[in-house]
């Protein structure tokens, strides 16, 4: 039942963000013949607001298939476990495990999710960018190094990285309720997981491989993501922001 009324509510989050937003969308290289298929990775890169889910108006049909069947999403215990925010993240896709940010059990369940069919979603920075282009400690945003050991645990299979050009012109941490019809960017890049990760592998050995992973990733977000839209007004928040976020 519940990968039925996972594809049932992504099917309306996309209808919804069609109505009323516009999006647009660009690719970084060559992508191949058939961008969507055989995807086993997903990196949503500059997490900036918990209104993500409006960029289910970029994707197909097959692709909501997939999470509602198979689809892994790691969220932050203290998001799963606010009221209404816990309840929606647990329906976006099949497995949506709960994480404390450490390496311990809760990471673990996430890569033992990973069987040859599951298609894993993530926001590798594991937290969202404040008003001043830092993260609720003032710290940059840099990438966590889990996404290095979901990469190594997928033999085989293509991976979407996908470069938001942020939601802080929609929805930015503190607020609560999202602006209307404006502009969504965002631009793919379509790897090929074995080729990446032999690529690093010998570049950088098995020591260096997490460390190599993150550098190259945040390269990529910094230069592929689209320009950050201004706002509609001036509001500066704290970096003591309380909200949580995924």
């Amino acid at each position: 039942m519940q990968p039925i009324l996972t594809y049932l509510l992504v099917h309306f989050l996309k209808l919804l963000s069609r109505i009323f937003y516009r999006s647009q969308i660009g690719w970084v290289g060559d992508p191949p013949e058939d961008t969507w298929e055989d995807l086993r990775l997903v990196c949503i890169l500059n997490h900036t607001s918990l209104y993500e889910w409006l960029y289910a108006s970029t994707v197909p049909d097959r692709f909501i298939r997939q999470l509602a069947w198979h689809g892994v999403i790691p969220v932050a215990e203290k998001t799963v476990k606010r009221p209404f925010v816990g309840l929606f993240y647990k329906m976006l896709a099949r497995h949506v495990v709960s994480i404390t940010r450490k390496r311990d059990d809760t990471w673990s369940e996430v890569l033992k999710r990973v069987e040859k069919t599951a298609v894993v979603l993530m926001l590798p920075e594991g937290r969202m960018k404040r008003a001043n282009g830092l993260d609720l400690r003032g710290k940059p945003m840099d990438i966590r190094g889990g996404i290095a050991d979901v990469i190594e645990a997928i033999p085989s299979g293509r991976m979407l990285l996908a470069y938001s050009g942020g939601l802080h012109h929609v929805q930015h941490p503190g607020e609560t309720f999202p602006r209307l019809f404006k502009t969504l960017r965002l631009n793919f890049e379509n790897l090929d997981l074995e080729t990446y990760r032999n690529h690093l592998l010998q570049e950088h050995g098995e020591e260096g491989f997490r460390t190599a992973v993150r550098r190259d990733l945040e390269a990529r977000r910094d230069r592929h993501c689209p320009p950050e839209q201004p706002w509609d007004r001036d509001l500066e928040l704290s970096t003591e922001d309380p909200v949580d976020e995924p």
